[in-house]
């Protein structure tokens, strides 16, 4: 299984938790000229923009620990983007991360994992 496979994959069981948690997903792989975002979400009052991040083991860190500062201002750059085209200005953003943990099959749902310095 190479790495953008397995990453499809911990997409897929991602956005299968949050919906089975109520969420509504609303795109997956938002790409821009700036960067992607694996999964946008709702739940009906807050935009969610969520990363997701998997790993076989915690021998090298958690998964969450790859989401660095640079991967952070990617993902608030085009949560910017984001906002600006469809015009949610009034919308409360929040900034999630779900772990996938592939040797026990769980997942691990991150709220608030990250703020925002933008401004939209």
């Amino acid at each position: 299984m190479g790495n953008k496979s397995k990453g499809a994959a911990g997409e897929n069981l991602a956005a299968e938790c949050l919906k089975s948690k109520g969420y509504r997903i609303l795109n997956r792989n938002y790409r821009t000229d700036v960067g992607e975002i694996d999964l946008i979400v709702t739940d009906e009052s807050t935009l969610i923009f969520v990363e997701v991040k998997s790993r076989f083991s915690t021998d090298y860190g958690y998964p969450s620990e790859a989401v660095t500062y640079r991967k952070r201002n990617t993902i608030n750059q085009v949560a910017s983007q984001y906002i600006k085209k469809f015009r949610l200005f009034d919308v409360p953003v929040r900034f999630d991360v779900v772990e996938v943990y592939w040797d026990t099959r769980s997942v691990n749902h991150i709220e608030n994992a990250f703020d925002s310095y933008l401004r939209y």
